[in-house]
């Protein structure tokens, strides 16, 4: 109930009015039936703006911190996700990140939206970076059509660390829904859950327009967090070669993911 009295009064009027959200292809998103939206993740403000304008409802996951802060902010944000059914995720991984994956596949079997992000964190400089298999494994186990997001300049109206975002119109694209039920029988594979990610991360990186960089977001975040070696007033020599990674053309093509093989 929350959910829609924000919507549709008590916040998403204004959001259209301020920025004026110019889409291409909302039509691909199914009427009906589970579907999982797979988006790339330039800002916070991403899972404000796909909810915004998809007409049905999405729920997506968002890192445990948004529902743990502290003060009014703190109690703003967490009384915020909580009412837009967001699911808090542990993003160290293990059980905690595996239940909030449970939790979206329980969504979708109830015939509903799913919203995810499989880069698995905001990219560190506007490229798109390697998927996370989580994806895959939530197409192959629900059976949903996945269809691919891309945010255009979310990173400009809210860039990382700015509170208080540039009013200018969103701009998202919404690509064809992918069918992968050839797979219906090879869930569990890692070969194939790869297989499927990389086919959903090709698709993003064409509707985005965005440089490609295979690896994940999060080792790269964590590479050039981390202090310098005790002594020295630089940075080691392998954190400054991680904080730049080779910009690739793109991940496996869907010709390449299509028939993956066992080595």
């Amino acid at each position: 109930m929350f959910y829609w009295l924000l919507k549709y009064v008590l916040l998403g009027p204004l959001l259209l009015l301020l920025f004026r959200p110019r889409v291409d292809g909302l039509a691909n998103v199914p009427g009906s039936g589970p579907v999982i939206l797979a988006c790339n993740h330039l800002s916070f403000s991403d899972s404000i703006f796909t909810p915004l304008i998809v007409r049905r409802r999405v729920t997506f996951v968002a890192k445990a911190e948004y529902f743990t802060g502290k003060g009014i902010k703190g109690w703003l944000m967490r009384h915020f996700f909580t009412g837009t059914g967001t699911i808090p995720v542990d993003r160290s991984g293990g059980k905690a990140a595996q239940a909030a994956l449970d939790t979206l596949l329980r969504v979708l079997r109830q015939g509903d939206v799913a919203g995810i992000y499989p880069e698995g964190t905001r990219s560190p400089d506007g490229r798109l970076y390697r998927g996370k298999t989580g994806v895959a494994r939530l197409a192959l186990e629900s059976g949903a059509l996945v269809v691919p997001v891309a945010h255009l300049n979310s990173d400009e109206i809210q860039p990382t660390g700015k509170l208080i975002p540039k009013i200018k119109p969103v701009r998202m694209r919404f690509g064809a829904p992918l069918d992968f039920s050839r797979y219906a029988d090879r869930r569990g594979d890692r070969f194939v859950e790869r297989a499927v990610t990389d086919e959903i991360m090709y698709e993003i990186m064409t509707l985005s327009g965005r440089p490609y960089v295979d690896v994940y977001a999060s080792t790269l975040k964590t590479t050039v967090e981390a202090p310098a070696p005790q002594g020295s007033g630089a940075a080691s020599p392998s954190a400054r070669d991680a904080a730049q990674p080779a910009t690739n053309a793109a991940p496996p093509s869907p010709r390449d993911a299509a028939g993956p093989k066992r080595p």
